[in-house]
């Protein structure tokens, strides 16, 4: 049965070269009838978890069936797998290289495949640097107008797909220990330490930075500190982030993803 689902395009390719267009050139050429949506072409050269990141906090904004196309590939024409996965609300489409993890935090693989079937690519013989366009665009439009993912290739078993390793928040006798997991183009630092996990509305941040420790209050927008102060709030995704009230927290602080973070319940004495 023929469909025409939505699909999604997540890559680090940018906008200056032409890989984001000849990848859409290579929907088209299968289903012009497609509707392709941008999620973000900015993500860092090689940095899957920033991809894994912004993947799961965009893919739920999507009608029901989308299929994500997502591409952050450093080990493309290596034995990395290239796979598809049907979830219930939405099938996911790049390499298995841990991209898709934070999604299937969220949503159950029903079904996943090593893509294996070259009647499905663009071409038998792919390139060995852009499998974007020979391999996912094609295999996306496919699974975007119906074909059925068994007939992409191999079923593999789900639980073999590569994690990426993101810490847990851990509750502490304090408060919850947590790390940054994304920074966005504005410098703020995005926490894995969830709003629900938070039970009371005094608290603050700690961080312990080049043997200093750094103390954030917290807020509940970024106009609740003075410019250019930092401030811990609860951003727009629900989870705790570091920002600067006209400033970037990351170009003051020198964090990256993985950094060690501590939230702190504040008692009255």
């Amino acid at each position: 049965m023929s469909k025409n689902r939505t699909i999604t395009l997540l890559t680090d390719f940018g906008l200056s070269d032409v890989y984001v267009g000849v990848m859409k050139g290579a929907i088209a050429q299968i289903n012009p009838q497609l509707k392709i949506i941008d999620i973000t072409h900015n993500i860092g050269p090689q940095n899957i978890a920033a991809a894994r990141f912004c993947l799961m906090t965009a893919y739920a904004y999507f009608p029901t069936e989308t299929v994500h196309i997502a591409i952050v590939d450093p080990g493309v024409g290596s034995s990395r797998r290239a796979i598809a996965i049907q979830c219930a609300n939405c099938f996911l489409v790049g390499p298995d290289n841990g991209l898709f993890s934070g999604v299937l935090s969220r949503e159950r693989a029903i079904a996943c495949v090593q893509l294996t079937n070259p009647q499905y690519w663009r071409t038998p013989q792919p390139s060995s640097t852009f499998h974007g366009r020979d391999i996912f665009a094609a295999v996306g439009a496919h699974v975007a107008t119906g074909v059925r993912l068994e007939e992409l290739g191999q079923a593999i078993d789900p639980a073999s797909l590569v994690q990426l390793q993101i810490p847990n928040c851990a509750i502490t006798a304090t408060g919850i220990e947590g790390c940054i997991q994304y920074c966005d183009r504005f410098g703020n630092l995005i926490t894995n330490i969830p709003k629900h996990s938070i039970q009371t509305e005094n608290w603050s941040i700690t961080i312990s930075n080049f043997n200093n420790t750094i103390f954030i209050p917290s807020g509940q927008s970024y106009n609740d500190s003075q410019p250019g102060d930092l401030i811990a709030i609860i951003g727009s995704e629900g989870w705790v982030e570091i920002s600067v009230n006209g400033g970037s927290a990351q170009s003051i602080l020198k964090l990256d993803c993985g950094a060690i973070v501590q939230l702190v319940f504040e008692t009255n004495n």
